[in-house]
């Protein structure tokens, strides 16, 4: 009689951690925390909750660099966690992420005008649309030689 009712306990429940990673355009090579997971689209498992640096590359598009997380379910969280794994069940959780990769601009230009363009983009980011041709160099306070203190040999009187 006692082991029949010990025998469920044998049958403890597991916890299954999946990621289901896609991205557009598909076949885009996948890393997190610096681990390569593959190309996607793709399913991993993962041990640990929490924020992960994911960056994704495919050539001929702009590499993402991004953080992803994982949010634990409630049956996951501490003391719910114990109870989850002595119930005689199977508990799957999927995290999905999708990351849309930006295709990289071709450019035909020269060098000069690749460097115009980068200058202009610095100008616009930091709020300074002005013309390159309006730019000049800064004018130096001018300073006389003569206005400058020197030490007095002097004691004052007293």
């Amino acid at each position: 009689m006692l082991v029949c009712l010990l025998m469920p306990l044998g049958l403890a429940g597991c916890l299954e951690r999946k990621l289901s990673i896609t991205s557009e355009p598909p076949g885009a090579l996948v890393y997190a925390n610096d681990i390569e997971l593959g190309r996607t689209p793709l399913e991993a498992d993962f041990t640990y909750y929490g924020k992960y640096d994911v960056r994704v590359e495919l050539e001929g598009h702009e590499p993402l660099r991004t953080m992803a997380s994982a949010d634990a379910p409630l049956y996951e969280i501490p003391p719910f966690d114990l109870v989850a794994m002595a119930l005689p069940f199977t508990f799957e959780k999927t995290v999905r992420w999708h990351f849309d990769l930006k295709p990289m601009l071709e450019s035909t230009l020269d060098s000069r005008q690749l460097e115009d363009e980068l200058v202009a983009r610095a100008r616009e980011l930091r709020g300074m649309t002005l013309p390159a041709e309006s730019v000049t160099t800064p004018v130096q306070p001018e300073t006389a030689p003569d206005a400058a203190i020197e030490p007095s040999s002097e004691r004052p009187n007293q």
